[in-house]
C-alpha cells in the first residue's frame, strides 16, 4: 500500500473526445454543432486575409513555371514512373475533384478536403498523400496566396500540358478548409479503416443500392455519386469485383450522371484519364499498412507503407491493378481507344491478384516498364474500361472520338475544366490569368451582363411605393423573395435569386414555388413600368425586385412590432434566360423537404423513410451557411410571416398577422400550453391550452425542434426573454440580408 496516492484518481481513463461521446450516447440527436464546422477559430490566417488579393498577386508564369519543372525531377524517396509526375499529379487532381456530386453540391477539389479524414483515407486515393507531399515544396513557396485546392488542380492542369495536351483554362478561388469534414453523408455502409485494400470493409456497397446491378428497379441511393465506400465513383473490376463489363458500365452512366456528366463527357474522362500513367498492383494488399489517418505516428501522417522491397517504384501498390494503357504513357496520344476497339481483351489477374484485362494477341503492342530499363510488359485495361466498348452508347462517343482525335481532345479539355470547377461556383468567383469566362457554358449557370444602370437608392424608394401599390400582402412578399434566394447552397455555390430564375422552369412549376406565380407576375408589371419610363438609363430587373419586395415587406411588418428598421438592399441582380439554364441540372435543387417554408414532399415517407423531417432542415440551414442562432432567427421570422409553402398556419404562433414580432418564441417557450401529436406518425402536433384544453396553433416538426431540441431552444430562449424582441428583429434582418447576398459574387468577391 506504500506510495498510493490517499485521494485516488491514479488512473486516467481518456481524453478530450475519447468514447462514449454524445452522438455514441445519443446517435439520433439532432447534430446542430455542425453549423458551425470549419469555423473562423480554425482559421490561422485570419477572417481579414484577402485570398483573392494575395492570389492575384502572385507571378503565375514563374508558379507554373515551378510546378512544371518539378514533375520531371524525381526525388529518391519516391520516383516518378516513367521520369514524370505528371500522371501521379493528374490522378490526384482527378481525385479531389471527382468527389463532387450534383445532389447537394457537396465534394470537389474547393475546400483541399483530400488532406482531411475520411477523404485522404479512403482506399480509392491510395498514395495521393505522397503526392501532396511531393508538391509541398511549392506549397511552402507560396505560402497563403496559393491554397492547397487550387495548387492540386493547377499541378493537375500543368502535368496535362507538360505532356503534350493542351488544356482548357485553369481559375483559382478555392479556399481551404482547416479541418476534417465530420458532417458530409458519404453512405450507409460503415466503413473499417483498419481492414486491408483488398477486404470487404474497405470497397463496400451493400446499403447504398437498392436491388442489384441489371435490375429494373436498380438505383443508388441520393444524395450518393460514388457506388462503393471508400471510392470515388467505380469500382475498376466491376460491380462486386467480378469482372462484367456491362454491369461496370451501368454504375458507371450513374455515377458520372450524378456527378453532373452526360455519356460524351464521361468517355473522355475516362479515355482521356487513361492516356497516361498506369496501375499499381505489384504487392498483395495484406501487406500493406494502415492508411494516413490511423498510421504510426512515426509516419508523419502517411499511409500505405509497404514492406515489399524498396516500398515503392516497381513496387508500388495502390488499387492492385498493374500495367499501363499505352505504349507511351508520358504522352497525349489516342492509343487508349486504339488499343481498346484494336484488340481482344481477356481477363486475368494481376500480382496483388486484381482482376483485369489484357490483349488476347501476343503481337500487340507493349508498354515500357516504369522503373525497370529495358522491360517491356503487357498493355492493361480495367473492367471499367472494356464497360466503354461494351455499352451501345458510350461505344459510339469511343467511335466518334476514334475517328477525331480533334474532337476527343478538345471533349477532354472541356470535360476536365468541368471535373476541376464544377464546384465554384459563378465565374466572379474565378482567379487568374487562364479563366475562361464566355457564356457557352451552361453548367456555369450564365447570367448576361448587366445592360443598364443599376437602380439607385431614390429609384429604391420609388420602387418599394410602386410595390405596395399592387396590394401585395407582406406575407407573400417574403415568401417569393426567400423562395428565390434559398436554392442557394453555400457547397457548390448554385442557386439564389440572381438571375431570376424563380420566374423559369423548372424553379417555377415546383409544388413549393406555387404561391410566387401571382406574386411575380405583379412584380413584372412594376418591372415594365418603370423601365419603359427610364429607358435607355437606369433598368432594374425582376431579380432585384422579388428581392426588393421581401425587403420592402419586411419593414412594414417590423414598424407594425414597434422596431422600426432599414432592411439592407444591394442591386446590381440580372435577369438571365430559359436557354441559359439547365432544366435538369436545377431540378436537382428541388427540395424534398424545406423547413423554412414548411414544406414536405408528399412521396417524403417514401423518398426518405429514415431520415427525419428535422434532420433534412438541419441539412439545408448548412448548405445555405447559416449558424445556429441565424437558423433560430430567420425561422421565427419566416413563421410570424406566414411564409408556410402553402400559406397554412403551422408555425404561425401568433394573432398578429404579417407583424415581425418574437411571438413564435414565447409560444414555443411557454409552458402554458401542451403539445399533442396530430397525426399517428408524428408529423403534425396541436397547442392546446393546460387549463382550457383548447387548441390554439398548429405545428410541424420542423416547428417544435426549436423548442425540443436543447441547443436551438438555448437561443430561443434569449428571443422570447423580455428584452428579446428588438434583439430578433436586428438579428432577423441581418441574416435576411446574408440570404439574400449569398449569391452576390459580383459585389461582395
Amino acid at each position: 500500500m506504500a506510495g498510493k496516492c490517499p485521494f485516488g484518481g491514479d488512473r486516467i481513463g481518456g481524453t478530450l473526445g475519447t468514447p462514449p461521446t454524445l452522438s455514441n450516447w445519443y446517435p439520433n440527436r439532432l447534430k446542430v454543432e455542425q453549423l458551425h464546422s470549419n469555423g473562423p477559430q480554425a482559421n490561422p490566417l485570419g477572417d481579414d486575409f484577402d485570398y483573392a488579393s494575395a492570389f492575384d498577386g502572385l507571378d503565375y508564369a514563374a508558379l507554373k513555371q515551378d510546378i512544371k519543372t518539378f514533375l520531371t525531377s524525381s526525388v529518391a524517396w519516391w520516383p516518378s514512373d516513367y521520369g514524370n509526375y505528371g500522371p501521379q499529379m493528374i490522378r490526384m487532381a482527378w481525385h479531389a475533384s471527382g468527389t463532387y456530386r450534383i445532389a447537394d453540391g457537396r465534394g470537389g477539389a474547393g475546400e483541399a478536403l483530400q488532406r482531411f479524414a475520411p477523404i485522404n483515407s479512403w482506399w480509392d486515393n491510395g498514395n495521393t498523400d505522397k503526392s501532396r507531399r511531393l508538391i509541398w515544396p511549392i506549397k511552402q513557396k507560396y505560402g497563403s496566396a496559393l491554397s492547397w485546392g487550387d495548387l492540386m488542380v493547377l499541378t493537375g492542369n500543368c502535368a496535362l500540358e507538360i505532356m503534350g495536351f493542351p488544356t482548357y483554362g485553369f481559375a483559382g478561388g478555392r479556399h481551404d478548409a482547416w479541418e476534417a469534414d465530420t458532417s458530409t453523408y458519404w453512405g450507409p455502409e460503415v466503413w473499417d479503416p483498419t481492414g486491408s485494400p483488398a477486404s470487404d470493409s474497405m470497397v463496400t456497397r451493400d446499403k447504398r443500392w437498392r436491388g442489384q446491378n441489371g435490375d429494373a428497379d436498380y438505383d443508388l441511393e441520393n444524395p450518393l455519386a460514388a457506388t462503393h465506400q471508400a471510392l470515388i465513383y467505380v469500382n475498376p473490376e466491376g460491380p462486386y469485383g467480378k469482372g462484367d463489363p456491362v454491369g461496370s458500365a451501368r454504375d458507371i452512366r450513374i455515377a458520372f450522371t450524378r456527378m453532373a456528366m452526360n455519356d460524351e463527357e464521361t468517355v473522355a474522362l475516362i479515355a482521356g484519364g487513361h492516356a497516361f500513367g498506369k496501375s499499381h498492383g505489384m504487392v498483395s494488399p495484406g501487406e500493406v499498412g494502415p492508411p494516413p489517418e490511423i498510421a504510426p505516428i512515426e509516419a508523419m501522417g502517411m499511409g500505405w507503407q509497404n514492406p515489399e522491397g524498396t516500398g515503392f517504384a516497381e513496387y508500388t501498390m495502390t488499387n492492385g491493378i498493374e500495367g499501363s494503357w499505352t505504349p507511351n504513357p508520358a504522352q497525349w496520344d489516342n492509343s487508349y481507344l486504339e488499343n481498346l476497339f484494336g484488340f481482344e481483351w481477356e481477363q486475368t489477374r494481376s500480382p496483388a491478384g486484381a482482376l483485369q484485362w489484357t490483349p488476347v494477341d501476343p503481337t500487340a503492342p507493349r508498354t515500357p516498364d516504369a522503373h525497370v530499363s529495358g522491360r517491356m510488359n503487357p498493355l492493361m485495361m480495367m473492367t471499367s474500361d472494356i464497360a466503354l466498348k461494351v455499352d451501345p452508347d458510350y461505344r459510339q462517343v469511343c467511335e466518334k472520338f476514334l475517328g477525331d482525335f480533334d474532337a476527343f481532345t478538345q471533349a477532354f479539355s472541356k470535360a476536365w475544366y468541368k471535373l476541376t470547377h464544377r464546384d465554384m461556383g459563378p465565374r466572379e468567383r474565378y482567379l487568374g490569368p487562364e479563366k475562361r469566362n464566355e457564356d457557352g457554358l451552361l453548367w456555369q449557370d450564365p447570367i448576361p451582363p448587366l445592360d443598364h444602370r443599376p437602380i439607385a437608392e431614390g429609384d429604391v424608394a420609388v420602387l418599394k411605393q410602386a410595390i405596395v401599390a399592387k396590394h401585395i400582402s407582406r406575407s407573400d412578399l417574403v415568401f417569393t423573395a426567400f423562395s428565390a434566394a434559398s436554392t442557394y447552397r453555400d457547397s457548390d455555390k448554385r442557386g439564389g435569386a440572381n438571375g431570376g430564375r424563380l420566374a423559369l422552369a423548372p424553379q417555377k412549376d415546383w409544388t413549393v414555388n406555387r404561391r410566387t406565380v401571382p406574386v411575380i407576375a405583379a412584380l413584372r408589371g412594376v418591372m415594365t413600368d418603370f423601365n419603359a419610363k427610364h429607358a435607355g438609363t437606369t433598368g432594374v430587373s425582376l431579380a432585384d425586385l422579388i428581392v426588393l419586395g421581401g425587403c420592402a415587406a419586411i419593414e412594414q411588418a417590423a414598424f407594425a412590432a414597434g422596431v422600426p428598421v432599414t432592411v439592407p438592399f444591394t442591386p446590381g441582380r440580372r435577369d438571365t434566360t430559359q436557354d441559359l439554364t439547365d432544366v435538369e441540372m436545377f431540378t436537382w435543387l428541388k427540395p424534398v423537404v424545406d423547413g423554412f417554408r414548411n414544406y414536405v414532399d408528399d412521396r417524403y415517407e417514401q423518398i426518405a423513410p429514415d431520415v427525419s423531417p428535422e434532420a433534412m432542415f438541419l441539412d439545408k440551414a448548412h448548405l445555405l451557411g447559416l449558424t445556429a442562432p441565424e437558423w433560430v432567427a430567420l425561422v421565427g421570422g419566416l413563421r410570424v410571416m406566414g411564409a408556410n409553402h402553402d400559406g397554412s398556419a403551422y408555425g404561425r404562433f401568433t394573432d398578429q398577422i404579417d407583424v415581425l414580432s418574437n411571438d413564435f418564441f414565447t409560444v414555443l417557450t411557454s409552458m402554458d400550453f401542451e403539445w399533442k401529436k396530430a397525426d399517428d406518425q408524428g408529423m403534425t402536433f396541436t397547442l392546446d391550452d393546460r387549463k382550457s384544453g383548447v387548441t390554439r396553433f398548429q405545428a410541424t416538426r420542423c416547428d417544435l425542434v426549436f423548442g425540443a431540441n436543447s441547443q436551438l431552444r438555448a437561443v430561443a430562449d434569449v428571443y422570447a426573454a423580455s428584452d428579446g424582441q428588438a434583439r430578433f428583429v436586428r438579428d432577423f434582418v441581418k441574416v435576411w440580408d446574408k440570404v439574400m447576398m449569398l449569391d452576390r459574387y459580383d459585389v461582395r468577391g
